[in-house]
């Protein structure tokens, strides 16, 4: 890790010392080219460390051997548990979580033998929430053009599988929890990618439409679009 730092400060060196070389716009000029090359010295080191990235991971190479044996992998709590939840092809790692800890709670306090909560069932509302937030930030930037920064990110970023702890909260404080066997699976929950690519596209669409209404009517209209 020393040495890749080392070959980036050279660079880095080089490059402040070829300020004065520049083009008068800021461009590189020749001069520039020569000094930005003059940083590679072909020394077996930097040879060494070329090779070494054209075929391993920055992150491979950039571990530091004499820190592994300072990690300590005791863990002074164990939870009680039965089984592990597969997430499968989604992106909802942060829910699973957050169930899985009031899991362990169910499980050790009624002494049962197997349980899980239901994830889709929370992943409904999450989906529902996130639409619901997209909608009302469209009817809030309406009067900002398309090419605001705002209103490009949401138009980018509709909506997602992701989320945090604090989500898992928000949401059981709101609609509660309720058992795997009451809403199970399904292979849009646990496949996500191609619902999440529609929902996105019908989002967009129908913030479109909203952009296009005013306040008393897109309002009406976005209960009716979550509907």
């Amino acid at each position: 890790m020393k040495r890749l730092i080392l070959c980036a400060a050279i660079v880095i060196g080089t490059l402040s010392a070829s300020a004065q070389t520049q083009s008068k716009d800021g461009g590189i000029s020749e001069d520039m080219m020569s000094r930005i090359r003059q940083g590679y010295t072909a020394s077996a080191e930097q040879k060494a460390i070329k090779n070494a990235l054209a075929s391993n991971s920055i992150a491979t190479l950039a571990i530091n051997s004499e820190n592994l044996a300072m990690c300590d992998t005791h863990f002074s709590h164990q939870v009680k548990t039965v089984g592990i939840t597969n997430q499968k092809s989604s992106g909802r790692c942060w829910l699973f979580t957050g169930l899985n800890v009031l899991r362990a709670k169910m499980i050790d306090k009624y002494d049962l033998a197997e349980f899980e909560f239901s994830q889709n069932y929370c992943s409904f509302y999450d989906l529902l929430e996130k639409s619901n937030l997209f909608l009302q930030a469209i009817i809030d930037t309406r009067e900002l053009g398309l090419d605001s920064r705002e209103v490009d990110w949401l138009m980018r970023n509709p909506i997602g599988d992701g989320g945090q702890f604090t989500g898992v909260s928000n949401l059981i404080m709101k609609y509660g929890v309720a058992p795997k066997s009451a809403m199970p699976e399904t292979y849009q929950s646990e496949n996500t990618g191609q619902m999440s690519s529609i929902l996105r596209q019908k989002l967009r669409e129908y913030a479109l439409e909203l952009r296009g209404l005013k306040a008393n009517k897109a309002a009406t209209r976005k209960v009716e679009m979550l509907t």
